[in-house]
């Protein structure tokens, strides 16, 4: 497991320093086709923290992974939403990770407010809240 952690924080951090190379800062503009973005307005969904990074290599999820979830979050790795519908959700802040705030809740059932956003059948909620 710590092997396949450091693997893939080590492709992370690669894509991180390409996108910079590439241009990618805080002012950045979006370009494309923006009719291939589905998006709406703001949604509510509940569902199970994840890390997604364990969920799709191996389905890694409930409480009994909740201490590698919160590892792996803790350490940068995308954070999703295993949804009551079904669907898996990347979850974001503005433009930016949601991790310190999301570690805690690994493995256990919130519910969370943000923009839907889809490109390609991957699905993100961005500008996330937690729902008190």
């Amino acid at each position: 497991m710590k092997n396949t952690i450091k693997s893939i924080t080590a492709v992370v951090g690669a894509l991180a320093v390409a996108a910079t190379l590439a241009g990618a800062d805080d002012a950045h503009e979006h370009h494309g086709d923006t009719a291939t973005v589905a998006q709406s307005e703001t949604v509510t969904v509940k569902g199970e923290v994840v890390d997604l990074v364990c969920y799709i290599d191996h389905n890694a999820a409930g409480k009994k992974h909740a201490e590698c979830a919160k590892t792996c979050i803790e350490s940068g790795l995308p954070v999703g939403l295993k949804s009551e519908n079904g669907k898996t959700y990347l979850l974001v802040g503005e433009h930016k990770p949601l991790n310190k705030e999301l570690a805690a809740y690994a493995a256990q059932t919130i519910t969370v407010r943000g923009k839907l956003a889809s490109r390609d059948g991957i699905l993100m909620l961005e500008n996330v809240e937690i729902a008190k």
